[in-house]
């Protein structure tokens, strides 16, 4: 018996992200109960073991009544296959309602993605068709994401013999939407799709069977065609494996759809000739590997040391372990008489990488031969070869769910720099980058940048990315902590950013605050520059605010610093203090006491005598001891005498005779 495994077997991405994650979950004690909202995928043994580790499932069509007695700290996880608006309305209110709640999203990206198109084309003046189960999960999901009318349909029969039936009276003259369920079986999709474009000009036209679908389905047409015999492994529900069973079966009559090893059928696991495996994307690993080695126990030693001297061919996927690491090359057992060798150059085009960085002995490796040395006992691999589709699909995730990935820049070119990210290169133009127009685009080379996919361009595989749009993000959440928290009287510690002729504008961390001229001085300035500069750290504290305005008017000057408050807290009525003469009136003269307080000395207490003027006795600039008589604290007046202190003097002196 000759065994051969699909390739493209188990978990797809979406799936793998969905059982690590709510197995991650259960490991983290948080106190809260675990619920997914309906099955997590559509794998009994994955559901019998997230059980056993107390994992709860919610009702989608009794979601209401399990929710009232869910527990008061619930942690809901969406299934791969989504859910309706409505169902995470319901979801999200219950965690307002309950502090500690969560929701974890855990809908495949390529069901997300179709979420996406329903809300941004579907509309009254559409009519929406949908291709794939009516009762499937993801099906449901995406029609409660529908605006206006639409009907499902399970495959193309079922749409010929409506419109034979004058289902197109009900369209009308209503624009045309056409996708389907991402595991619908491919060429049946095709079909439909065929059949409306001759009927429809202005249709649009989603093609939304996501690539792993596609190409599974395309690997099982070709496998099954070649094998006497196929195991189609995957949960019962599992419409993705029910789709991979009907295209094994149409091919080769001995196709079996098995849940686990023990579900081989006698006959298989006696007869010679090629046998296939494969398995839908929501089977683990573990059970295709157990029907694998159930099936390979009954090939006998012989066959078994035949098979492992077999010469390996250019071309061939292998799978190793890594059993040693140097500067140059690592070493990988790949089951063979010859060893594999990888080099940098068929790891990664990153030429700052280090094979020391990327590879520790034991770890799995899956790569391609490019070249077969039987005489050298070498294989030349290539992992760039294997890691191009898986990455690439990686990057394509990480458009459609908005991910942040990070990447060193490794090189400036022309228009932009090139980033490496998942083994990918990834194109920044100049305009994305966090380099000023005209700016040297080298100073960022060399370091380690975060940045989301804006474009793909799946023909060329190439992806193009933003770091500005980080920079936008993190920016506006910023913002938005800024506006939650500000209040009047609120102290902020910021830098002068700007200066006019009204103020000063203050930086408090992403946002501008100003400080009016009024604000910066309890003295009369001309210009704000007469206190501060450009790049000054200052002391502020709100005033006032307007959210919708994005206006925040700052103070500076504080009571601790208010003239007023300086000289009373120094001086009182009776007390003797050095002024300096700063003006001259006809009834008097005004003289400074402390920076910022005036006091007014009248020409009857300038001298003991009879003047006609001020500057009979003073003149301007003069420092003189004057008396302070009074104070009017409300309007903050102070009235002075030279005349006291001469009389207070001449009297003493009399005294004294």
């Amino acid at each position: 018996m000759e065994i051969k495994v699909a390739k493209y077997a188990g978990f797809c991405f979406g799936v793998k992200r969905a059982v690590d994650a709510t197995f991650s979950l259960t490991e983290q004690n948080t106190g809260a109960k675990i619920y997914t909202v309906g099955s997590l995928i559509h794998n009994p043994i994955v559901t019998q073991s997230l059980a056993e580790k107390g994992v709860g499932i919610l009702r989608e069509e009794c979601l209401d009544e399990d929710l009232k007695t869910a527990a008061p700290r619930s942690i809901f996880v969406v299934r791969t296959h989504g859910v309706s608006p409505s169902v995470l309305e319901k979801l999200r209110a219950f965690t307002e309602k309950n502090p500690g709640s969560s929701v974890h999203d855990m809908t495949c990206p390529f069901v997300a993605k179709i979420y996406r198109i329903m809300e941004n084309h579907t509309s009254d003046e559409t009519f929406t068709i949908l291709i794939g189960s009516s009762v499937h999960p993801e099906i449901v999901g995406i029609a409660g994401y529908i605006r206006g009318d639409f009907r499902i349909f399970s495959d193309f029969s079922e749409l010929e013999k409506a419109f034979k039936e004058n289902f197109a009276q009900q369209i009308g003259s209503k624009q045309i939407i056409l996708a389907s369920q991402t595991t619908h079986n491919l060429e049946d999709y095709q079909n439909c799709k065929k059949f409306l474009k001759k009927l429809y000009t202005n249709a649009l036209f989603f093609d939304t069977i996501c690539n792993v679908t596609e190409t599974r389905q395309r690997e099982i047409e070709t496998l099954s065609r070649e094998c006497d015999a196929m195991l189609i492994i995957g949960g019962r529900e599992s419409s993705n494996t029910k789709k991979l069973y009907d295209i094994s079966r149409e091919n080769c009559v001995e196709t079996y759809f098995i849940e686990t090893a023990r579900d081989i059928p006698l006959h298989i696991k006696k007869m010679t000739g090629k046998v296939g495996i494969a398995a839908g994307a929501s089977t683990p690993g573990n059970i295709i590997e157990e029907v694998q080695n159930t099936m390979s126990e009954q090939e006998n030693f012989a066959q078994l040391l035949e098979e492992s001297f077999k010469t390996l061919n250019t071309g061939d996927t292998v799978r190793g372990t890594v059993i040693a690491v140097t500067n140059t090359e690592v070493h990988v057992d790949i089951g063979s008489k010859v060893t594999g060798v990888l080099t940098l150059d068929n790891v990664t085009d990153d030429p700052q990488a280090k094979l020391e960085d990327l590879f520790k002995v034991g770890d799995e490796v899956e790569a391609v031969a490019v070249r077969v040395s039987d005489l050298d006992g070498i294989a030349t691999l290539s992992k760039k070869k294997v890691d191009a589709h898986n990455n690439w699909a990686k990057i394509v995730a990480a458009k459609e769910n908005n991910e942040v990935l990070e990447g060193k820049i490794t090189e400036a070119v022309k228009g932009g720099v090139i980033a490496y990210a998942l083994s990918q290169k990834i194109f920044i133009p100049a305009s994305q980058t966090n380099v000023p127009k005209n700016g040297d685009l080298q100073s960022i080379v060399g370091t380690k940048q975060k940045f989301k996919i804006i474009e793909i361009k799946e023909d060329r595989k190439r992806a193009i990315g933003s770091i500005r749009i980080i920079i936008r993000e993190e920016r506006k959440a910023l913002l938005e902590n800024f506006w939650a928290n500000i209040e009047v009287g609120k102290h902020y510690t910021g830098k002068v950013k700007s200066i006019t002729s009204y103020g000063a504008f203050v930086d408090l961390g992403g946002v501008d605050g100003m400080v009016h001229t009024t604000e910066l001085s309890w003295l009369r300035i001309s210009s704000p520059k007469d206190v501060v500069s450009i790049g000054d750290t200052l002391e502020v504290f709100v005033k006032d605010f307007d959210r919708e305005r994005n206006r925040i008017s700052l103070g500076y000057k504080t009571e601790a610093t208010n003239p007023w408050k300086l000289f009373t807290d120094k001086y009182a009525i009776g007390d003797v203090a050095p002024v300096t003469i700063v003006s001259m009136m006809p009834f008097g003269a005004f003289a400074q006491i402390i920076p910022g307080v005036d006091g007014l000395i009248h020409i009857t207490q300038i001298a003991n005598r009879r003047i006609a003027a001020p500057a009979e006795v003073l003149t301007l600039g003069q420092v003189v001891d004057a008396k302070i008589v009074d104070i009017d604290n409300e309007n903050h007046k102070v009235s002075l005498s030279i005349r006291a202190l001469i009389e207070a003097a001449a009297a003493e002196e009399a005294a004294a005779e």
